[in-house]
């Protein structure tokens, strides 16, 4: 099974609806409820970076056999400094992200911290890729 959805910048009037359709067809298909958990708390976090950082982005989740895979692509200012961000805390979101009760720089570290594997590559200009698998 694959699936895709597309993510705005800005738009924190729909942000969370791809975690949510996620969790809804894992939890459809029969996917171990611990397992829907993690993966929707590390899409909510991934997707919630597009939202606050990028001007646009895209979730790709794929089931397999034995893993679920995802992938974040986004188009944005990309990350400088990958190590940086990877710090509980560290933040580079707007004011008025933060004003909304976002932006507090753990999103990354909890998408390390709840997917099985983790990876994530960015190009300063042109955007950040986010790569997570989560096994079954």
């Amino acid at each position: 099974m694959e699936l895709t959805f597309a993510v705005s910048g800005d738009d924190f009037i729909s942000a969370g609806e791809a975690s949510t359709k996620i969790k809804k067809t894992l939890r459809q298909i029969g996917i171990n409820a611990q397992i829907i958990r993690r993966v929707a708390i590390a899409v909510y976090e991934a997707e919630m970076n597009v939202v606050i950082h990028a001007e646009s982005g895209n979730i790709f989740l794929e089931v397999l056999d034995n893993e679920i895979f995802i992938k974040v692509i986004d188009k944005g200012p990309g990350i400088e400094n990958i190590s940086l961000a990877m710090k509980e805390g560290y933040t580079t979101a707007s004011e008025e992200a933060r004003r909304q009760g976002f932006g507090a720089g753990m999103g990354l570290p909890n998408i390390k911290r709840t997917a099985d594997d983790f990876q994530i590559t960015s190009e300063v200009g042109i955007g950040t890729k986010l790569i997570m698998s989560f096994y079954l």
